[in-house]
């Protein structure tokens, strides 16, 4: 079974964008959710087709802000 993979990246302003690669529906939300405690609150959250897809092809483009 594949590792999901997650890319972080954090822009000038402090928006922190994250993307999951590697699984897809409920197991996706929950390892954005997780990273979303720790980094802030979630501004935005946008499915992408993958969501929907089977395991192993899924992407989560969400955008949180760091708290202060």
């Amino acid at each position: 079974m594949k590792k999901p993979e997650i890319d972080i990246s954090i822009d000038k302003d402090g928006q922190v964008r994250i993307k999951v690669h590697g699984v897809s529906g409920e197991e996706c939300l929950k390892l954005t959710d997780a990273i979303r405690e720790i980094v802030g609150i979630e501004v935005s959250r946008q499915l992408t087709t993958e969501y929907y897809g089977t395991p192993g092809g899924v992407r989560i483009d969400a955008q949180v802000q760091q708290r202060n």
